[in-house]
Formats: C-alpha cells, structure tokens, sequence
C-alpha cells in the first residue's frame, strides 16, 4: 500500500476498488432490461442479476443500494433516441420517418413499459428514469421537427393541432398494444401518420 493509499479513508480506497468499467456497467443493465421484458419488473431480483452475469450480489449493491435504484440506472443506460437527427426538410416528411423509426422498436419498448407496470407508479425515480429513457428523447425530437416547420412557413404558430402531435404518435404507440393486441409497428404508425396526422395538421400529402 502506497503512503497516500494508508492515509485515506476506507470507504474511498473500497470505493475505488469495485469500480466498474464501462463495459461491466453495460453487460448488468443489459441483463436487467432483458428479463425485466421478459420476466416483469417484479420477478427481477439482484440475485438474479448477479447470476446471469457472474458476479457476487454484493458488487452490485455496492454500486447501487436498492433495486430501483439499479433498474433507473439501467433505463438511463438503455436510452437510445430513435427520432433525433431526423429532417427531410417537410413536416409530412418528417412524421412519417419518425413513424418508421418509432415503429421498428415499438415491440421492445412496449414490453418494457407493460413489464415495469405498476412499479413505475410506486416508484418517483423509476418514474422520471422512464421519461428520461423513452418518452423526454423523442417528444423533443417531434418538437424540434414541428418547431423547424414553423421556421420555414409551413404551418402557423398557433395552429391548434401542434402541441397534441407528440402525444398523438407516442400515446398510439402504447395504445395499440392494449386495444388490440398489436404494437404499433412502423407500417401501422405510418398509415396512422397518413390518415390522422397530416390532415389535422393540413399538410399535402407525401408522394
């Protein structure tokens, strides 16, 4: 042990030991998305976790106390935009391709949604790591899409229709699952995007 080493507190010299790498981190959330899609949030335990990726249960509560607290890390973790960077240079344009993205992952990220259920509503931080991971990403992409819209003259500023486009696309992505035992794939929304979106917005029609 170094003479800097034998004067610092415990708790940093064991904190430093067990960090993790990147790629660690990334096989334990991995792991819990997995099965909390396939198994449910409830059934997901620490234990578990610690098996499936060969390591001691006390690793991973040295990095994360409490099983919310690791599975809110594990959504952060897994957060991927599927709609950011899209820009045709139309709005039709842009809501349809956003329609393609989103439906081409809307069978994993319904799973994950239905599997945390009720947790979500018991649990603040599984709350705000859910919109951190799935919803915030892409409500500001469709934002920004509408807001470029505005920008070039395409549709007013005021137009009543805008503010309900983001919930209208994302809200059908949950709904679809539960009103008709579907996800809402990508040629679903693109219709949907067609037949709903582009007239209430009085948009012409993408050729």
């Amino acid at each position: 042990m170094t003479p800097q080493a034998a004067h610092e507190p415990e708790t940093v010299v064991a904190a430093r030991r067990s960090k993790l790498t990147p790629e660690r981190e990334r096989e334990f959330f991995d792991a819990a998305i997995e099965q909390i899609r396939e198994c449910g949030y409830d059934a997901l335990s620490m234990e578990g976790i610690a098996a499936s990726t060969r390591c001691s249960k006390s690793t991973l509560y040295r990095q994360w106390k409490t099983k919310p607290q690791f599975v809110a890390a594990a959504l952060r973790a897994n957060h991927c935009p599927r709609l950011a960077g899209i820009d045709t240079g139309s709005l039709a344009g842009d809501l349809r391709a956003a329609a393609r993205a989103a439906g081409e992952r809307s069978d994993e990220d319904s799973k994950l949604v239905q599997a945390l259920g009720h947790a979500v509503m018991q649990d603040e931080e599984l709350q705000c790591a859910l919109r951190d991971a799935l919803i915030e990403p892409e409500r500001a992409a469709l934002k920004e899409m509408l807001q470029r819209a505005v920008d070039r003259g395409e549709i007013a500023a005021d137009h009543p229709a805008l503010e309900f486009v983001p919930a209208q696309l994302l809200g059908m992505i949950r709904v679809r699952p539960v009103l008709e035992g579907r996800y809402a794939d990508a040629d679903y929304l693109v219709r949907y995007v067609d037949a709903a979106l582009i007239p209430a917005l009085g948009l012409p029609e993408v050729t």
